[in-house]
């Protein structure tokens, strides 16, 4: 277990690196799946979840084969996100295959010149297809996985193409229901852009873990976000100071510990093994900057259930982004290998 996270930690430590500014492709880095959002957004040892390997491909195991699961979430404002998944095994000697479709659909959009004169309407959206694989170390209860993306995106008459990998590696205690995993994800570059300025891609590091409590049916969830940068923090306008004397206002000051937090999202999933499950998540980040003055929003909250059925399986996940703007994403998973 040491050798295996001191391999993880020297892996990370070269490749990743602090990165400033927009990155292209930025809806890779947002979940589809019901499950996953009811949990806060960022669970990574999710087993036997076709939805997972979108995320954390080293999670791609036997209880996948076969299935397929479609989410829908509409978004804010009127844009739709959503996935498709599956699983299957094209050789007996070469293992499972996952792949997956993630999109996000803008709707249509006013056209306008720089005078305001509106023009017509356009469109633009965002798409990628992933193929994932994933191989076990049994001698050291380590997995290992990896995803390609091929990634095409349009704005209008504009449109870019680009190909990322997701690095994956994921370790089961086999004396405990303790699992730990740490994901590299959008590791690749721009084919083609929208202008000639080539961008960079949402570059991500992820750790995280889970397990069981002993006497109670609780499954708990802690992802360490944004390990790549320290610096996470975005300060809120809304907790702006306003001085009186130079009439301006200061902008919010993070402290280290508030900082700190905005890289940890929580999750707790009740009654696990139940034919109904419920989940409730918290994002730091996501509550942090969305908070309002003297209001309580809950921002950052997330919660939902799971249904299972014998072939079949359906999740709900509801996400609070402001007291009048929530998310809503439902799930299916189909079995199609069970008799």
């Amino acid at each position: 277990m040491k050798k295996t996270l001191l391999v993880l930690f020297i892996l990370t430590s070269t490749i990743c690196r602090a990165q400033a500014g927009e990155s292209v492709y930025a809806f890779l880095n947002l979940p589809t799946s019901a499950r996953q959002i009811g949990l806060g957004g960022a669970p990574l040892t999710l087993s036997g979840d076709v939805n997972q390997p979108l995320w954390n491909p080293a999670a791609i195991d036997i209880e996948m084969q076969g299935k397929v699961s479609v989410n829908y979430t509409n978004y804010l404002a009127g844009i739709n996100l959503g996935s498709v998944t599956f699983t299957t095994r094209l050789h007996e000697k070469l293992g499972l295959f996952h792949t997956g479709i993630q999109y996000l659909d803008y709707g249509e959009l006013t056209r306008a010149d720089e005078m305001g004169n509106v023009l017509g309407t356009f469109k633009a959206y965002d798409l990628a297809l992933s193929m994932g694989y994933a191989h076990a170390l049994k001698a050291i209860n380590l997995q290992m996985g990896v995803n390609a993306k091929i990634i095409n995106s349009r704005i209008d008459t504009y449109s870019s193409f680009g190909v990322a990998f997701d690095f994956a590696f994921l370790y089961r205690d086999t004396k405990s229901p303790l699992k730990i995993s740490m994901v590299l994800r959008n590791i690749g570059t721009q084919i083609t852009t929208f202008d000639g300025t080539k961008e960079s891609l949402p570059f991500r590091v992820l750790l995280g873990a889970s397990s069981r409590f002993k006497h109670v049916p609780i499954q708990w969830f802690v992802t360490i976000d944004n390990l790549q940068q320290w610096d996470v923090s975005d300060p809120n306008p809304s907790n702006n100071v306003f001085e009186i004397d130079s009439n301006s206002s200061k902008e919010e000051e993070i402290t280290f510990a508030n900082n700190a937090f905005r890289h940890a999202v929580f999750g707790f999933e009740f009654f696990p093994e139940n034919k109904l499950t419920f989940r409730l998540g918290y994002s730091f980040k996501k509550a942090k900057e969305l908070e309002i003055v003297n209001q309580r929003t809950f921002n950052g909250l997330s919660y939902g259930f799971g249904l299972k059925m014998k072939n079949f399986e359906f999740n709900y996940a509801l996400s609070k982004f402001h007291p009048s703007a929530n998310s809503n994403t439902f799930g299916l998973v189909l079995n199609l290998d069970n008799k």
